[in-house]
């Protein structure tokens, strides 16, 4: 496996890891790695959003509080740009190598892909890496179906844990398109589950506490085999279509 950062079409510009979220000192020890895929643009030539990478830091905070225990490490992954780009695919070949690049620093720890947007379809589109197991997409941005088209692939997700987080009123990403492709995920990954946050758009602002602590509650359990909450639990048993629309409920993570 190549460790080397990519050098592609992006100016030359090669994927990083930023620090580590919340460290002051380097860390060379890890019991599992998160790591953070801000949003990005279908296409696009330009260089990595800063905006985009600031929007996944209080996520990035949150769980690395939440699993300091465990030695939970997150980076959030600079792309060489912020463009999918069609067959290029850039955002998600930017997250394979984040994932081989974790493991050559930390060592064969559990990885958690945890993607806003487009960096949800990397997510998701890279959740196949070997050293992946579980992924956390948010709002994820996914093609229109094309019956001309591939669908977007689903079965480099077999054996991962996979939860989709979608708000009903997002206005920038189809939420029908992430319930059909979780749909189509669980029939061939058991372990995958969707929520639905009523009325919130694609930023998830309105019930950002909650969401932060599904997504803790996610990654803790995925990755430290933590016990996962009542609500968490029952999606991933639940069958389609309840485990796939199962609602967050406003004081989520204070209710247990």
């Amino acid at each position: 496996m190549a460790h080397n950062a990519l050098v592609g079409p992006a100016g030359g510009r090669t994927p990083r890891l930023g620090r580590p979220v919340g460290a002051t000192n380097p860390i060379t020890e890890a019991g599992g790695v998160v790591l953070l895929l801000p949003d990005g643009e279908p296409e696009s030539g330009r260089g990595p959003s800063l905006r985009g990478h600031a929007a996944v830091l209080p996520l990035g905070r949150r769980l690395v509080r939440a699993g300091r225990a465990d030695g939970l490490v997150a980076h959030v992954v600079r792309y060489r740009g912020r463009g999918w780009n069609g067959a290029d695919a850039q955002l998600a070949a930017d997250a394979s190598w984040a994932v081989a690049e974790a493991v050559r620093r930390y060592g064969d720890v559990p990885v958690c892909l945890v993607g806003r947007g487009m960096g949800a379809r990397a997510a998701l589109r890279a959740g196949g890496h070997t050293g992946v197991a579980a992924v956390l997409a948010l709002a994820p941005w996914l093609p229109e179906e094309d019956r001309a088209a591939e669908p977007e692939p689903v079965r480099q997700l077999v054996g991962r844990r996979v939860l989709v987080v979608h708000g009903t009123n997002d206005a920038r990403t189809d939420p029908e398109l992430s319930y059909r492709f979780a749909e189509r995920a669980k029939k061939s990954n058991h372990a995958t589950c969707r929520f639905e946050v009523h009325a919130d758009g694609h930023a998830l602002r309105q019930y950002a506490d909650e969401v932060r602590a599904l997504a803790a509650d996610f990654v803790l359990s995925a990755l430290f085999a933590r016990t996962p909450s009542r609500p968490l639990a029952d999606a991933m048993a639940a069958p389609p279509p309840l485990g796939l629309r199962m609602p967050l409920a406003a004081g989520f993570g204070r209710l247990r």
